[in-house]
């Protein structure tokens, strides 16, 4: 991975209002989180659109967080089918899934979809001891232990679409789920409709008909990224 020296202390200030809003860091003030800086000596990095920032198999000696920009988390088969795993955006980390086990390698590729910039935080620095014996690291460890915990869920979540045979039934379950989200009918898509179909294992223009049918038999409205459910107990019995 490209990376580039350590910013000075204006930069620093700048990431520790920028991590400030990332989960690693939840609970910890912004000028804390400066200090912690200073301790966790983290490498800054940026990457053009379509750059690999992590590539699956290479050797995993950092946690990353996306401070801007936009990146994919893909998997790749042996045949060359690409799934996406998750959209990353500022604040969210990728690696951490693999932070506490002896897996020395990266478990997937993580690519730029735009201008973006990744902090690299060392394995060792942030699960081994303290040597200034920080008082907020016991604060970042259960931090972590909460985002795997979460993260876990996700993926189970996934598993779940994968499982769901027909594409309709795997779209209804997803607008029904980003309803209960939303707390409202209407509401966006939380990411690009190439991006929707690669988490939900289908071709894209197999998706975008299926949905054009959707909406002609009166189940949805939709426009660009915005969704609206017209018949929302139609589509509960077609996720079923």
């Amino acid at each position: 991975m490209k990376q580039i020296k350590q910013d000075g202390l204006k930069k620093l200030t700048e990431k520790s209002r920028l991590l400030s809003q990332c989960s690693l860091f939840q609970g910890i003030e912004p000028v804390v989180i400066n200090e912690m800086l200073n301790c966790l000596e983290p490498k800054s990095c940026r990457y053009k659109k379509n750059d690999t920032i992590a590539l699956a198999g290479e050797p995993f000696e950092s946690i990353g967080v996306l401070l801007k920009g936009e990146a994919l988390v893909i998997k790749e088969t042996a045949a060359g089918h690409r799934s996406m795993m998750a959209l990353l955006r500022p604040g969210d980390l990728f690696g951490e899934i693999v932070v506490f086990s002896k897996n020395s390698a990266w478990p997937a590729t993580v690519i730029a979809q735009e201008e973006s910039q990744a902090l690299f935080i060392s394995r060792r620095k942030l699960t081994g001891q303290c040597e200034q014996s920080c008082t907020w690291h016991r604060t970042i460890i259960e931090n972590m232990l909460r985002i795997i915990s979460e993260k876990a869920m996700m993926l189970n979540k996934k598993v779940e679409y994968l499982t769901i045979k027909s594409m309709r039934g795997k779209l209804s379950t997803f607008f029904l789920e980003q309803h209960r989200k939303a707390g409202t009918t209407t509401f966006r898509l939380p990411m690009k409709r190439n991006e929707l179909a690669d988490f939900l294992n289908v071709s894209r223009p197999s998706m975008s008909r299926e949905m054009a049918r959707m909406r002609e038999e009166g189940l949805i409205d939709f426009h660009l990224e915005t969704v609206r459910i017209i018949n929302a107990e139609a589509l509960r019995d077609m996720g079923e």
